[in-house]
C-alpha cells in the first residue's frame, strides 16, 4: 500500500517536470520548425541563463544572417509578454555565402542554432519566455516566416539539463577573438572600389572567406583568395560592384568574420588606404590589359596540336575555292570567324552560369563529363567519314538557299560550324597568356568573364580574319586538283586519331571495356555510312537511320554502364610519383625536400607535350629520377573538389599548371603553361635548401 501511495507523488513529479521543461515544445510554422531549450533546468541565482533558439529548415529552404548580403532579412526576435526577462543576447553562428546568379548571400540551410543570454529582471526568480521569430525563408520563392516559441523555467537549482549539449554546441559555434582558433586580421586595406584583407592562420588555411560589415554598408563581391607563407597568409581581395570612380572606403569601421572550416573569428578593424596588391584603382586598367594577354593567348592557341586538324581543315577548303571570286572568300572566313567567336560567347555563358550555381569552373572541364567526350567523339567520327568520301548529306532546296553565301555554291553553315569546331578542340589545350586570362576571368564577375572569353575567341580567329582582309592571298594556294584526295584522306585520318586520342581519355573516365563499346559503335557507324552513302552518295533513309541508332547507342552506354576506374599510383621510369597531398607539400617542405606538382589530365595535351618534351627527359628527368625531389602528381581527368580548390588558391583554373616548393620557396615557385627544361631547373635551384 505505501508503494501505492508514491505513485501520485511520482505523477505530480513528472508533470510538474513537464510544466518546467528545459526545453519548448517544437512549432511549425511553414518551412520553419523552432524551439526554445536551455542548459539548466531551473533559474539558481544565476545572473544569466544559457539559451539557445533551435531551428529546423525544410529541405532545400534556407535562411539569413545578421547581414545577409545583396538580398534577404536578418532575423528578428521578440519578447514580448515574457516574465521576469530584462534583456535577452543574440548569437549568430559562422554562416556560408552563397552565390546566385551573381548576387551574393550569407546565410543558413537546413539547420541552426543561435545561442541566447538570458538576463532575469530579478535573479532566482521563476522565468517565463515568449519569442516571436520572424525569419525570412526562401527556396524558389522567399517567404516571411513567424514562428512564435514559449520556454519557462521554475526557480531551483540551476543544475545542468538534457539540452546543455545543444546549448554549449552553439555557443561554440559564434567566432570569437580569434586568438584560441589561430586566426588574425593583418590588414584591412582599400584603393578605389577595391578591398582587401590580409588575414594570418597559426596552422594553414584550407578554404578562408571573410564576410565583411562596412558602416555606413556596402555590397562587396565574394573575395578572391591568394594564399603565401605555406598556406599561413591569405589575401583576400573584394570588389564594390557598379560602384561610382569616386567611391571611397578608407576610414570606415568594419567588423570580420574570418572563417576556415571549422576555424572562425570576428575582429574589428578600420579600413586604411591601399595599396591593394600592386593593383591600379579600379577594374578597368587591369581588364584591358588582360584583354590585350587573352588576344595574345588566342592566337598562339592555333599552333598548339588540338587546333591543327581543323586548321587543316579549312586549309583543304580553301584550296578548293582558290579561284572562287575574293567576296565568296572574304565571307567564308568571316563565317568561320563568327563561329570561334560566338563558341567563345557560348563557353563564357556557360562559366557565368555555372559558377553563378557554386559549381566549380575551370578552361577545359568539360574533358571531365564522359558524355561530352562521346559527343566530340561522334563529330570528329563523322567529319573524318566526310572528308573519306564515306557520305554526303543534302540539304532541302529550300535550306541550301537560305545557307547559300553571297556566291552560289558556297554556303556558311560550313565555316561556321568548321569555326565552332575549332573552339571545341582547343579546350583540352593551353598556351603561353591563356591561362593567365583565363584565371583572371574566372577569378571576377561575368562582365569580366565575357569580355576575356570573345577576347580569346578574337584571338583564335585571327587568322580568318587576316584572310578575309585579303582574300586575294588565297590565289596563292595551290589549284585543287587529284592530289587534294589524298590530302582529304590524310586530313581524315588526322581526324580520326583525334578520336583514338579521345577514347583514351574515356577509358580512364569509365573503364576500358565501356570505351572500347563506344569504339565499335564507331566503327559500324562509318560501315554503315559507306554502305549507306554507297561510297560517296547521298545516305538513304535506312543508312540515316542505322547511324542515328549507333549515335544514340554510343551515348547510352557509358551514361548506363560507365564506372569511375579507380586511381592508381602512377609509374614511369623517370621517377615514382605521389598522390596529390596538399597538406604532405608543407610536412616535406619543412623536412627540407623539395616538392614538384604537375597538375595534370589524360585530355590536356599541353600536358602531354610537357611530359614528353620537358617532364621525362634532359636534366628535369635526371633531377626526378636522383630522388632528392619529391614528385607529386595531381591528375584532373576526372572531376576533383581538392585540385580544383588548389588550382583557384593559386590563382589557376586551367591546365597545365606546375609548381615547385622547397625550404628556399615554400610559397612556391609557379612555372609556365609550356615548360622548358631552364625554366624547371632554375625553379629547383631556387626551391632547394640554401647551402
Amino acid at each position: 500500500m505505501k508503494k501505492l501511495a508514491v505513485l501520485p507523488m511520482l505523477l505530480a513529479l513528472v508533470l510538474s517536470g513537464n510544466a518546467f521543461a528545459a526545453a519548448g515544445p517544437w512549432i511549425k510554422g511553414g518551412p520553419v520548425e523552432a524551439r526554445l531549450v536551455s542548459a539548466v533546468e531551473a533559474v539558481g541565482e544565476r545572473e544569466s541563463l544559457p539559451l539557445a533558439l533551435e531551428v529546423r529548415l525544410d529541405k532545400g529552404w534556407k535562411t539569413y544572417w545578421r547581414s545577409p548580403g545583396d538580398a534577404g532579412l536578418p532575423p528578428r526576435v521578440e519578447w514580448e509578454g515574457s516574465a521576469n526577462l530584462k534583456e535577452a543576447g543574440f548569437g549568430y553562428p559562422v554562416p556560408h555565402r552563397t552565390t546566385t546568379l551573381g548576387i551574393e548571400t550569407v546565410g543558413y540551410e537546413g539547420a541552426v542554432t543561435f545561442p541566447v543570454r538570458a538576463v532575469p529582471a530579478e535573479p532566482g526568480k521563476p522565468l517565463g519566455l515568449k519569442a516571436g521569430v520572424d525569419l525570412l525563408v526562401c527556396s524558389e520563392i522567399c517567404v516571411p516566416q513567424r514562428v512564435d516559441v514559449a520556454l519557462s523555467l521554475p526557480a531551483g537549482p540551476a543544475t545542468a539539463g538534457p539540452e546543455a549539449n545543444i546549448v554549449s554546441r552553439a555557443e561554440n559555434s559564434v567566432p570569437g577573438d580569434g586568438r584560441a582558433a589561430g586566426l588574425e586580421i593583418r590588414a584591412v586595406r582599400t584603393q578605389g572600389t577595391v578591398l582587401e584583407v590580409e588575414a594570418a592562420a597559426r596552422e594553414p588555411f584550407a578554404k578562408p572567406d571573410v564576410f565583411v560589415e562596412l558602416d555606413p554598408p556596402a555590397p562587396l563581391t565574394a573575395p578572391t583568395v591568394r594564399l603565401s607563407d605555406g598556406g599561413r597568409t591569405a589575401v583576400l581581395r573584394f570588389q564594390v560592384p557598379d560602384a561610382p570612380k569616386d567611391t571611397d572606403l578608407t576610414g570606415r569601421p568594419a567588423v570580420l568574420t574570418l572563417v576556415d572550416g571549422a576555424r572562425a573569428a570576428e575582429l574589428r578593424a578600420t579600413v586604411a588606404a591601399g595599396p591593394v596588391g600592386g593593383a591600379p584603382a579600379g577594374v578597368a586598367p587591369s581588364l584591358l590589359a588582360m584583354l590585350g594577354v587573352a588576344l595574345l593567348g588566342g592566337l598562339i592557341l592555333n599552333l598548339m596540336p588540338c587546333v591543327l586538324p581543323v586548321l587543316s581543315l579549312k586549309l583543304l577548303h580553301a584550296v578548293q575555292h582558290s579561284a572562287a571570286p575574293p567576296r565568296a572568300v572574304r565571307a567564308g572566313f568571316l563565317a568561320s570567324a563568327a563561329g570561334i567567336v560566338a563558341s567563345f560567347l557560348l563557353l563564357a555563358g556557360v562559366m557565368v552560369g555555372l559558377k553563378a550555381a557554386g559549381a566549380a569552373v575551370g578552361w577545359g572541364i568539360q574533358f571531365q563529363q564522359p558524355l561530352f567526350l562521346v559527343f566530340m567523339v561522334v563529330l570528329v567520327t563523322l567529319f573524318a567519314a566526310n572528308l573519306w568520301g564515306l557520305f554526303e548529306i543534302p540539304l532541302p532546296r529550300r535550306i541550301a538557299d537560305a545557307l547559300a553565301g553571297p556566291e552560289e555554291g558556297h554556303g556558311l553553315a560550313g565555316p561556321f560550324a568548321t569555326g565552332a569546331f575549332a573552339t571545341l578542340l582547343a579546350t583540352p589545350c593551353s598556351a603561353p597568356f591563356l591561362g593567365t586570362a583565363v584565371g583572371f576571368a574566372l577569378a571576377r564577375g561575368a562582365l569580366e568573364i565575357v569580355a576575356v572569353f570573345a577576347a580569346l575567341g578574337v584571338g583564335l580567329a585571327l587568322p580568318y580574319l587576316a584572310v578575309a582582309a585579303f582574300p586575294r592571298a588565297a590565289r596563292l594556294l595551290p589549284r585543287p586538283g587529284r592530289w587534294m584526295l589524298t590530302l582529304r584522306r590524310v586530313m581524315g585520318a588526322a581526324l580520326a586519331l583525334t578520336g583514338v586520342w579521345l577514347l583514351t581519355v574515356m577509358a580512364v573516365q569509365v573503364g576500358d571495356t565501356v570505351a572500347a563499346v563506344v569504339a565499335g559503335l564507331m566503327l559500324a557507324l562509318l560501315a554503315a555510312l559507306w554502305v549507306g552513302g554507297g561510297r560517296g552518295g547521298a545516305v538513304g533513309w535506312g543508312g540515316a537511320a542505322l547511324a542515328v541508332l549507333l549515335t544514340v547507342a554510343s551515348f547510352v552506354v557509358p551514361a548506363q554502364f560507365g564506372r569511375g576506374a579507380d586511381a592508381a599510383p602512377v609509374v614511369d621510369a623517370v621517377a615514382r610519383w605521389e598522390s596529390f597531398d596538399e597538406a604532405a607539400i608543407r610536412s616535406h617542405v619543412a623536412a627540407g625536400r623539395t616538392v614538384f606538382v604537375d597538375v595534370t589530365a589524360d585530355w590536356c595535351i599541353t600536358c602531354q607535350a610537357n611530359k614528353k618534351l620537358v617532364i621525362n627527359r634532359g636534366e628535369t628527368a635526371k633531377r626526378l629520377k636522383g630522388g632528392g625531389i619529391v614528385a607529386m602528381r595531381a591528375d584532373w581527368t576526372r572531376p576533383d573538389e581538392r585540385i580544383t580548390a588548389y588550382l583557384a588558391a593559386n590563382g589557376r583554373y586551367g591546365i597545365p599548371f606546375n609548381i615547385v616548393y622547397g625550404p628556399g620557396a615554400p610559397d612556391g615557385v609557379a612555372l609556365p603553361e609550356l615548360l622548358s627544361e631552364a625554366a624547371v631547373v632554375e625553379a629547383f635551384d631556387k626551391a632547394a635548401p640554401k647551402k
